[in-house]
């Protein structure tokens, strides 16, 4: 049996698939089986497939049913010891499993073995990078003021932690992700590797630029952590609000700058204020804000782009911003 299980849920990802899985068939480590799990595809992302020939991969059809499911679908074939997520549009570093399977045997009270995240556009051009947090230990409260995976394509988990926690809440269409790695840091220790590892690819027809039904599940998340464990301290729920925002605010300004994503902004960006007003000094990260915000509802959305464009190019050349 492979000792690694990666699952991919591929809804309608045909243009991004095929890298995705040679970014997992060219990992230093070879000992690990593909499951790629079409939730109900109509375009051309089983073609693309199959013409991937390689022993390790195995495809498995289902009617569309959202990415909670379809995970809890690859769960149900995995044979592995150990699980990681990879989405249809992301990529991982040739070192990751490598270096996660590595952490995670050499840390035998951890079941979660996670690494450090950059943001790429549809080109796979570098972005920014991600928060690069390290955190060992019990993270539960961490983990809970933000989330510092920051993706559902990051961690490596023993199979045997899904046994505890169970699987994927279904009734979670956003944020399902954060809510299971909260389930697994109140039952279990992580390990970080401080590698940035995970390539997180910022694309306009991505589920995650919903950031109405993003913050919504968000607040179900929250709701179900404090119901479960009450934050510790009083100033605790302030900041966990005051870093969703902030992460809302980002999310909100990532790809196509559009009118109605500009106002969103605006509310969001009021929220991570309201909460916590040390936001306000990051000079740099706030100019690039609130010139988002500015070109986003104020200009035409052709013009807009064009600048964000040339923004994203000077960005790409110089030190980038850390959120």
């Amino acid at each position: 049996m492979p000792i690694i299980s990666v699952i991919i849920p591929a809804y309608n990802a045909e243009k991004t698939i095929k890298e995705t899985i040679e970014s997992v068939l060219n990992q230093t480590v070879t000992d690990f089986e593909v499951l790629v799990i079409n939730d109900g595809s109509t375009d051309g992302t089983l073609d693309v497939i199959a013409g991937i020939k390689d022993e390790r991969l195995r495809v498995f059809s289902y009617p569309h049913a959202g990415v909670a499911t379809t995970r809890n679908r690859g769960l149900a074939h995995a044979v592995g010891e150990y699980i990681s997520f990879l989405d249809a549009d992301d990529l991982w570093t040739p070192d990751k499993l490598e270096a996660q399977l590595k952490a995670l045997q050499e840390n035998p009270q951890a079941a979660v073995a996670y690494s450090w995240t950059d943001w790429i556009d549809e080109l796979r051009q570098f972005l920014r990078a991600g928060g690069y947090i390290t955190e060992n230990g019990q993270v539960y409260e961490k983990l809970l003021v933000r989330d510092f995976i920051e993706s559902g394509s990051n961690p490596l988990i023993r199979a045997e932690a899904f046994q505890s926690v169970g699987k994927f809440d279904e009734s979670l269409e956003f944020s399902e992700d954060w809510d299971m790695w909260l389930r697994l840091a109140a039952c279990y220790e992580f390990v970080a590797v401080p590698s940035a590892q995970i390539l997180y690819r910022i694309s306009p027809n991505s589920a995650s630029f919903n950031v109405w039904k993003m913050e919504a599940g968000s607040l179900r998340v929250l709701e179900k952590a404090w119901a479960q464990a009450p934050p510790t301290t009083p100033n605790l729920k302030r900041k966990i609000l005051a870093n969703r925002y902030q992460y809302l605010t980002l999310k909100a300004l990532d790809g196509q700058l559009e009118r109605c994503k500009g106002f969103v902004a605006i509310r969001f960006f009021g929220q991570a204020i309201i909460h916590d007003l040390t936001w306000l000094r990051r000079g740099k990260l706030m100019g690039i804000i609130l010139l988002k915000i500015g070109l986003a509802t104020l200009l035409p959305r052709e013009q807009a782009q064009g600048i964000r464009k040339r923004l994203q190019s000077f960005r790409s050349k110089h030190a980038s911003v850390k959120i």
